[in-house]
């Protein structure tokens, strides 16, 4: 029996909810698979749903409720007002990492002007979020985009051809290419790994049974590649560099210490996001070459 708009929204809510899911959820998918708006949708709220695609909904929602993340089964995630492909090869962009960006880009024109010539290279690019948008907010940016997994790599030169950005992707362990080619950068950005392994323990089984765990996890403490980082950035920074880090909430005097300790010279900061936690720090540094 087909169901009318508001029927569906009414049984996919409670279905959701009792799930432990989002009960928002039912909305989205309900958008994604009649193709239309959130305004179509209430216009045509009493309508009846065509068949197929309530049968469609159906096992959406049913999906999202085993634990599937709503950005894998629509295929995308909107970041920085730019739709990203996105599947389980790649973390899903967050509101958080948005604020990387623009926090970079605010520093970038402070440090450099107008940003000509700058080489600047995302670390363990995933989907090629934070790449493709400093690219196209930028221009004028030379970028380069690398991640350890062609599998990620792929959806992140599939994201820049849609979008339009004109990158460079290099498949590869942090900064090692950079290392091995003896190329220097102006900016190095990177939303790495940081959540400790113990986390795994109470986190939503939405991240933990289908986000890369290579994307998310990073040794005891989680700190194991902001420490890393610190013994390949020297290589690589050119002697006035801006280094930008997405960083898990708590973590912000231990990475700022670390960054203080292999720029004793530079300007670090901890910033907050919009809720208040840390999430970025920041190290600009400019130096005698």
């Amino acid at each position: 029996m087909c169901k009318k708009v508001f029927e569906a929204l009414n049984w996919a809510s409670p279905f959701l909810k009792k799930a432990g899911r989002e009960e928002f959820a039912g909305e989205l998918l309900l958008r994604h698979i009649a193709g239309m708006s959130r305004a179509q949708l209430f216009a045509t709220i009493r309508d009846e749903l065509a068949v197929e695609h309530w049968n469609a909904f159906e096992s959406a929602v049913k999906e999202h409720a085993a634990g599937r993340p709503v950005q894998y089964i629509i295929g995308h995630e909107e970041f920085y007002g730019r739709k990203f492909i996105v599947n389980e090869e790649v973390l899903i962009p967050r509101p958080e990492t948005e604020e990387l960006v623009d926090g970079a880009l605010r520093r970038m024109k402070t440090l450099f002007g107008a940003g000509e010539g700058l080489r600047l290279a995302d670390i363990g690019t995933g989907s090629g979020a934070i790449a493709v948008t400093m690219k196209l907010e930028l221009p004028v940016l030379d970028v380069a985009a690398t991640d350890i997994a062609e599998a990620s790599l792929k959806i992140a030169r599939e994201n820049a051809r849609a979008l339009g950005a004109e990158l460079t992707f290099i498949q590869g362990d942090l900064l090692e290419p950079f290392i091995d080619s003896g190329m220097k950068l102006d900016v190095v950005l990177s939303n790495p790994p940081y959540i400790p392994e113990e986390d795994k323990a109470w986190m939503s089984d939405v991240v933990t049974e289908h986000e890369p765990h290579r994307a998310l996890f990073a040794g005891q403490d989680g700190l194991d590649f902001y420490r890393r980082f610190m013994m390949q950035l020297p290589k690589v920074l050119k002697s006035q560099s801006l280094v930008g880090f997405e960083i898990g909430a708590g973590q912000g005097e231990a990475v700022a210490e670390l960054c203080r300790k292999t720029f004793p010279e530079a300007s670090v900061e901890v910033v907050l996001d919009m809720n208040g936690r840390e999430r970025m720090v920041y190290v600009c540094s400019v130096r005698q070459p």
